[in-house]
């Protein structure tokens, strides 16, 4: 299993240092978060990550198809592969605090779609006729693996049948990992794909301690992101029990979009004690707790068929995340 680990730029000195050490204790990948409103820009985040690393593969972890167009995504994420010598991904999806920031409503699978083949095709220096518009990006001339992050079922054949890997946010646990890859492998039956020509990431939400409530106490903010994220437009084919519906839905009305992913005591770090969700989500969307609890949930993950494991570094010591991981997690299981 390879692993992969998502930054929050809140700050490019900080973001360079977590960088190397992501890179020396053994990620294989790096992610940045697509939030304008919320964390620095992008791309001038991941060419800092770019400069502070030489081996690990780079990318948006995700962005999205509204705040940029496909011409600007192109020429940045081929510019990235360029200043990186070629270890740029693009990881890309309907759109979440980015959007919902500046009060958008994600986009559209059909968006989506469009705006992957759009992309693609700027990749080789061709022009692309996208919304009636012919665009060009002339000087680009190779393609970026595409990472698609998917949470429901018609996401989730989609990104099957147009992307190069998926990320899975519908969940960790091994019944809903392997659905979620099934409908993965149904997506590139439908396109004519290989099967198992798709690569499958799971994405979780991580914390280390010497005790799981300590643990789990620090992650609630990014537990109730998960689950606003994963359960927003509809529960169907989602794994939500019946009991913890109405929780769920409460949830999705009460999560304040502003304080996505910040630490301390802010409205979401609250909402999933007040609404009994705090055991739920983590089971669900975390790798949480001792280094012996977080290593048997990572062999687990890999059981159900994940090729890759992207966790966050979000949260009040991100720092000890990536350390305490890649010492007591990645080195362990290698």
């Amino acid at each position: 299993m390879k692993f992969g680990v998502l930054l929050a730029p809140d700050n490019l000195t900080l973001l360079r240092q977590r960088a190397q050490l992501a890179e020396a204790v053994g990620f294989d990948y790096i992610g940045i978060g697509d939030s304008q409103s919320l964390f620095r820009e992008l791309y001038v985040s991941l060419s800092v990550v770019a400069l502070a690393t030489t081996q690990a593969r780079i990318g948006p972890t995700v962005t999205n198809p509204l705040t940029r167009h496909p011409a600007v995504t192109a020429s940045a994420i081929a510019s990235l592969n360029e200043l990186s010598g070629g270890r740029a991904f693009l990881g890309i999806s309907t759109g979440d605090s980015a959007v919902l920031n500046l009060e958008l409503p994600p986009a559209r699978l059909a968006q989506l779609k469009e705006y992957v083949q759009a992309v693609r095709v700027l990749l080789t220096g061709q022009t692309h006729v996208y919304q009636g518009h012919r665009i060009h990006v002339r000087w680009a001339h190779n393609q970026v693996p595409v990472l698609m992050a998917a949470e429901g079922p018609r996401t989730l054949r989609l990104a099957g049948g147009v992307a190069d890997a998926v990320l899975v946010h519908t969940g960790l646990t091994p019944e809903v990992l392997r659905e979620s890859i099934a409908l993965i492998r149904a997506g590139e039956r439908t396109a004519g794909k290989p099967e198992g020509s798709v690569a499958v990431w799971a994405y979780a939400r991580c914390n280390i301690a010497d005790r799981r409530e300590d643990a789990i106490e620090e992650l609630k903010p990014a537990l109730a992101g998960s689950g606003h994220h994963a359960f927003r437009s509809t529960l169907e084919g989602k794994h939500v029990p019946k009991a913890l519906e109405e929780a769920v839905r409460t949830l999705q009305r009460e999560y304040v979009t502003a304080e996505h992913l910040q630490p301390g005591r802010t409205r979401n770090a609250t909402l999933s004690d007040e609404l009994g969700l705090t055991e739920f989500l983590a089971e669900r969307f975390a790798v949480v707790g001792t280094p012996e609890e977080c290593r048997q949930k990572v062999q687990a993950i890999q059981l159900a068929g994940a090729e890759v494991l992207h966790i966050t570094a979000v949260g009040p010591h991100p720092e000890q995340v990536i350390q305490r991981f890649g010492q007591e997690v990645i080195a362990r299981l290698r």
